[in-house]
């Protein structure tokens, strides 16, 4: 192609795919100006202003705005430069927008109310640094008096819950709750008392009278009752409490009947806060963490199949 050769507006319209109107905003703009005019004063462009217009093109289709652009064009800022700080950029609106989404799948999930909405809304946009203050305050809250147990305070921030850039629906909708949990003045209470006893380590008295193996092996059928959905005051859980009795009934020597079963259901309700263990779970579901199964809260589930058709 020779080098001299003038295009007219319409000419680069149709090599470049832009609007006519759009070449000649971009030229009364100053970004591509016409290389001359004609005798009858229409604007001509060479070789330069073609290829500066369809790199502009190209960068606009990437999302760049026009004053950057123009620094480009004008060698003040290279391609490589502008490209790294717009891929960063969208990186950003990629998180922000895969973040809308995962809300927007919890609300269609839940049928959520208009406030319940606002309200998710709302906690998902605090940035990380609103977030830890968030946990900061609870901690502060929970365990900032100076009788604190230093144990229990390591043990809690240990796993501070740290919803990620990309998050999961699960990870919105558990987030949300446990948001507004810490809040909760009567669960700080409860988690500061729960705490304690976890982090010292401390067995309830019927665990250590049964021994670690009955008690490893409770767990563990409960633990794979609840994996499996086995509802605790079923028909298909019946069988799962009954074996647990009797093996508990027989280290005891007691009848296996209904009030040895309520006693079992008192001894471990000892050691049962359903506000805490949600807590716990919710942690894991935020973080991302695998459950452990000796980790998952079994006493709820073992407290009501003990009380079959009663409140645990």
């Amino acid at each position: 192609m020779d080098v001299t050769t003038l295009y007219s507006i319409g000419e680069l319209s149709r090599r470049t795919g832009l609007p006519v109107r759009t070449i000649r905003f971009y030229s009364d703009s100053g970004v591509v100006a016409p290389t001359t005019r004609s005798p009858a004063g229409y604007r001509l462009y060479d070789l330069d202003a073609l290829l500066r217009l369809e790199l502009l093109r190209t960068l606009r289709e990437l999302g760049m705005d026009l004053a950057t652009i123009q620094r480009v064009l004008d060698r003040e800022l290279s391609v490589a430069e502008v490209a790294a700080a717009h891929a960063d950029a969208m990186d950003v609106q990629i998180r922000v927008l895969q973040l809308r989404r995962s809300v927007l799948r919890v609300v269609a999930r839940r049928g959520s109310s208009p406030e319940e909405t606002k309200l998710m809304h709302r906690l998902t946009q605090l940035s990380g640094e609103e977030r830890r203050r968030l946990i900061d305050d609870f901690m502060d809250g929970t365990f900032g008096t100076v009788d604190a147990d230093p144990a229990a305070v390591a043990m809690v921030r240990a796993a501070t819950p740290d919803l990620p850039d990309d998050p999961s629906s699960e990870q919105v909708a558990a987030w949300v709750e446990l948001a507004e949990l810490v809040g909760d003045e009567d669960f700080r209470a409860r988690m500061r008392r729960t705490a304690r006893c976890q982090a010292a380590g401390r067995t309830l008295d019927i665990e250590s009278e049964v021994g670690e193996e009955l008690m490893e092996f409770t767990r563990q059928k409960v633990a794979e009752a609840m994996e499996s959905g086995i509802d605790p005051l079923s028909d298909r859980g019946a069988p799962v409490i009954d074996d647990l009795v009797h093996r508990f009934a027989e280290v005891f020597a007691r009848t296996p009947d209904t009030e040895f079963r309520d006693w079992m259901a008192q001894q471990f309700k000892e050691a049962h806060d359903p506000r805490v263990d949600r807590y716990w779970r919710l942690v894991w579901i935020v973080n991302g963490w695998q459950v452990v199964p000796n980790l998952i809260p079994v006493y709820p589930w073992l407290i009501q199949a003990l009380r079959n058709d009663r409140d645990a």
